[in-house]
């Protein structure tokens, strides 16, 4: 089966999510670009991009779906024993291309080389406009780990996360959830299967029941407006 390519130009041009391949799980689409429009079209219909440098851009919409429903976060005795020892600050949006950047930054798997600058500037963009979102984790001055994505309605679409500290992501993901909760949210998107995720609640569920949830999760299409402060407040 051939790739399908997407146009260079402005129209939204993406095959059936039923369409992509099997093996590697979920390949979709190449080319296209990562404008706004792209992008917040991608999401709405399951497909988020993943490419390394030197690729063209690739879109994908993996079956199963590694999703965490927010109310299903769990929080295990360590994690909320460390919570009490360290009590972190959580805020939202304050800076946003720092925990890009970390999130982007070498790790011992490798994994996060994926965010090319292109795929910064784009997401750097959507948070202009109020699409994307990070959330960050302070321990006194020092941010030791955060998580960002994209929220459409109430969908919460995971892009990434990072931790320079233990637990640091947890306090993130763990934050983000809670006022997912608070905010009526239907789906924490967490795009691929980890066992590091599944501890924390995320399960797989068929493509056709994720599309089937953001069919209504993402109308009306609207930008979300969180809390400047998830948890305590930095001074």
């Amino acid at each position: 089966m051939s790739l399908y390519w997407l146009g260079n130009d402005s129209g939204i041009d993406f095959p059936p999510v039923e369409s992509a391949l099997k093996e590697p799980d979920g390949l979709l689409a190449a080319g296209g670009d990562l404008g706004e429009a792209r992008l917040l079209a991608a999401y709405q219909r399951g497909i988020f991009p993943w490419y390394s440098h030197g690729q063209p851009i690739l879109w994908w919409s993996p079956d199963p779906r590694m999703v965490l429903f927010p109310e299903d976060f769990h929080a295990s005795r360590s994690l909320r024993r460390a919570e009490r020892r360290y009590a972190p600050v959580v805020t939202v949006n304050r800076c946003f291309q720092q925990v890009v950047d970390q999130c982007a930054a070498p790790r011992d798997d490798d994994h996060g080389t994926w965010i090319t600058p292109e795929m910064s500037a784009a997401y750097v963009s959507l948070h202009r406009r109020g699409w994307a979102h990070s959330i960050e984790v302070w321990v006194g001055d020092a941010l030791i780990g955060g998580v960002y994505g994209v929220a459409i309605g109430k969908a919460f679409f995971g892009e990434s996360m990072f931790s320079s500290q233990a637990n640091g992501s947890k306090f993130a993901l763990k934050a983000l959830c809670q006022q997912l909760v608070i905010d009526g949210f239907q789906v924490l998107d967490c795009q691929m299967h980890t066992s590091h995720l599944q501890t924390l609640g995320a399960r797989l569920i068929t493509r056709a029941a994720f599309t089937s949830i953001l069919d209504t999760a993402c109308k009306p299409l609207k930008t979300w407006i969180p809390p400047t402060h998830i948890i305590g407040e930095k001074r």
